[in-house]
């Protein structure tokens, strides 16, 4: 399978992503989070350091749970929306 490149903004949106979970796991360990959440450490490193910036759904609403976040905040904190191109910006 053959993944199309991710944007330079899709990039950021997951390093926002990870740096919000890892802040929300504070003081435990990233296996005692993994395992509360049902995904490998690895999973989760890679999401925190942004090395998978497209996590699966179900994979983050493990996350969300086992870190007492809603899935709206973990949306807002990531920044959900695209930023506007000039392009589309002058056609309005």
């Amino acid at each position: 399978m053959v993944r199309t490149p991710l944007t330079p903004w899709e990039r950021r949106r997951g390093e926002r992503f990870g740096a919000l979970l890892r802040e929300a796991r504070g003081e435990r360990s990233m296996t005692e989070v993994a395992a509360a959440a049902g995904v490998s450490a690895e999973t989760l490193r890679k999401i925190e350091t942004g090395r998978a910036p497209t996590p699966a759904f179900f994979t983050v609403a493990a996350l969300a749970t086992a870190l007492g976040l809603s899935l709206d905040e973990l949306a807002a904190a990531a920044g959900d929306a695209e930023p506007e191109t000039p392009a589309a910006a002058g056609a309005a």
